[in-house]
């Protein structure tokens, strides 16, 4: 069944469904790649030059939630795993991000993560002159780069990826314009380095305010938290509005999540016939939305695609209106809140500081 696709603001076209990296160890992630390439029919894959996982939550006597995360690199094993495929690098669409310390240096950071990959071509007429990257031999398509958050870690800080204040807090430099980091993304563009910018974890406010109003080229996409407890149904819309394709990660929450048990999905998919991960999937693909499950066991990898694309033609409106109405009805949730400590203008998203 081939994936279908939607159409960037630009005119590339992205499919739907890719198979998310996030949360997974670099050792599971070739053997996912190369399975979801080779024999799942995936290809979107969706990286980072930094993933979390999580290794603690903790549920306070408020109810709100806190995440303890630590940071992966899998690049370099994305990249192995689709050299093992053995799919033609220009049928894979492969997207990843700028890390939060490297917003002063777009462009090195970009051919950082192209090493990682094993990447020497970009897009059929360019090539990357840098001369540490043109020996390699793997040739695929790298087809969007995102800005990871709408934040600039400091990059003389104490730790390359996580830096922190004396108290304990996330250092931010909070006199950073995050137009600044655009133009520099705009500039990676412009040289054919990739075929498309975007965002992730970028607001309403964030792209009104501190993006748009100076921006040449608008994001292609913007990739958050999107699922049936978080839908994020003003944001999609605004989204959409500006010509931007909503991309949601962790579409299935995340670890010890309750999407998997409710009851409104659960009833709809012994109605048609599926599982509940089919519903909570196709609920967001038949809004247009490209959905990124993570998995790195090879029957969730195939059975996320199919069921996705199953349940997608399935629905009907009144059952999307029902989805859509989930959150609101006491169970909205965001399972990713980092504690940047800085107020990223979502909704659903109180500000909260990690102290030692």
């Amino acid at each position: 069944m081939a994936t279908p696709k939607i159409k960037l603001n630009n005119g590339v076209e992205i499919p739907v469904i890719g198979l998310g990296t996030w949360q997974s160890k670099p050792d599971e992630v070739i053997h996912a790649v190369e399975y979801a390439l080779k024999e799942a029919g995936y290809r979107h894959i969706d990286c980072a030059w930094l993933v979390f996982r999580l290794i603690e939550a903790v549920i306070f006597v408020n109810g709100a939630n806190w995440y303890a995360f630590r940071g992966y690199d899998n690049e370099k094993e994305v990249g192995e795993g689709i050299r093992r495929s053995g799919v033609p690098r220009s049928d894979i669409f492969l997207t990843s991000k700028l890390w939060c310390t490297h917003h002063h240096r777009v462009e090195a950071a970009l051919d950082e993560t192209l090493a990682n990959l094993g990447t020497d071509y970009l897009d059929r007429k360019y090539r990357i002159s840098t001369l540490s990257l043109a020996h390699l031999p793997l040739r695929i398509f790298f087809t969007v780069y995102l800005v990871h958050w709408p934040i600039h870690l400091n990059p003389k800080g104490n730790h390359p990826k996580f830096p922190t204040r004396p108290d304990g807090s996330r250092d931010v430099l909070t006199d950073w314009k995050i137009r600044d980091t655009w133009a520099q993304m705009e500039a990676v563009l412009a040289k054919g380095k990739v075929r498309a910018i975007g965002v992730s974890n970028f607001s309403e406010r964030v792209l009104e305010q501190d993006l748009l109003p100076y921006a040449k080229v608008v994001p292609a996409v913007d990739q958050v938290e999107l699922h049936l407890y978080n839908p994020q149904l003003k944001l999609v819309k605004y989204l959409k509005s500006k010509g931007i394709v909503p991309q949601a990660y962790s579409p299935l929450g995340s670890t010890n999540s309750p999407l998997l048990q409710d009851e409104t999905a659960s009833a709809l998919a012994k109605k048609y016939g599926l599982s509940t991960a089919d519903v909570l999937l196709g609920y967001l693909v038949a809004k247009d939305i490209v959905t990124l499950p993570k998995s790195v066991t090879p029957a969730r990898i195939k059975s996320n695609i199919q069921g996705a694309l199953a349940a997608a033609k399935k629905l009907k409106e009144e059952d999307i209106e029902k989805l859509d109405g989930v959150a609101a009805s006491g169970k909205q949730m965001r399972l990713i809140q980092p504690p940047w400590g800085v107020d990223l203008g979502f909704d659903n998203w109180p500000v909260r500081v990690q102290t030692k």
